[in-house]
C-alpha cells in the first residue's frame, strides 16, 4: 500500500520504511473516510491473508487518483486518511484472528488459561497501533503480553538473532561443533 502510495515520494515520509510511513500517515488521518471490509470474514479459522484488502485498497486508490486527476505515482490528497483506514483493517483483521487462535489454544488444551502468553515479534510488532489492539486482546482475555521493544522488531534478522541468544542461553537446540556440515556462502 505505502508503495502504490507513492509514499517515499510524501514530504513526510521520504525516508521511511512502508510500514512506518503508513503508521505515521495513519495518526493524522480519518480511517473513517474509507471503509475497507475484514479479510476472509466467510472463513472461520486462524489464517492471516492480505491479498483481498490489496486489491480493495488499489481500486479506491485508482479511484481517487481519476477524481482528483493525478497519475500513478503522484500524491493523493486522501493518502492519510487511506493509511489510516488500511491500518485499522488490517490491525482488527491480525487482532481477529489472534483471538480465535487464543480460544483454539485454550479449547484444545494447548495452552493454560492460568499462565497464558501471547507473544506478538517481527515487523508488524514494530507498529504501535497494531501493539496497543494486540495488548488490550491479550488484557481482556487474562494472556500476558510479551513484545519486544520496537528497535528489534524492524528485520527479521534481529528476531532471529534475538531467538538464538534466547536459544543460546537456555541451552537448546545449540549446535556446539559445525564439523561436518557443508555449507556455501552466497
Amino acid at each position: 500500500v505505502a508503495r502504490r502510495l507513492s509514499l517515499r515520494k510524501h514530504p513526510e515520509c521520504h525516508s521511511m520504511a512502508g510500514g512506518k510511513a503508513i503508521e505515521h500517515l495513519a495518526k493524522t488521518g480519518n480511517r473513517q473516510r474509507h471503509t475497507f471490509r475484514l479479510p476472509m470474514q466467510q472463513y472461520r479459522n486462524c489464517d492471516f491473508s492480505f491479498s483481498g484488502l490489496q486489491n480493495l485498497v488499489n481500486k479506491v486508490i485508482i479511484q481517487k487518483e481519476k477524481e482528483e486527476g493525478i497519475r500513478e505515482g503522484e500524491i493523493l490528497s486522501c493518502a492519510k486518511d487511506i493509511a489510516a483506514a488500511v491500518q485499522h483493517t488490517v490491525a482488527l483483521h491480525i487482532i481477529q484472528r489472534t483471538y480465535r487462535a487464543m480460544l483454539f489454544c485454550i479449547k484444545n488444551s494447548i495452552l493454560s488459561s492460568k499462565n497464558a502468553t501471547l507473544v506478538v515479534s517481527g515487523g508488524v510488532a514494530s507498529n504501535q497501533y497494531i501493539r496497543k489492539g494486540l495488548q488490550t486482546l491479550a488484557d481482556a482475555n487474562n494472556f500476558a503480553f510479551l513484545c519486544p521493544p520496537p528497535r528489534l522488531c524492524t528485520d527479521n534478522g534481529v528476531m532471529i538473532a534475538w531467538n538464538g541468544i534466547e536459544r543460546l542461553r537456555a541451552g537448546l537446540g545449540v549446535l556446539h561443533s559445525t564439523d561436518g556440515i557443508r555449507y556455501e556462502p552466497k
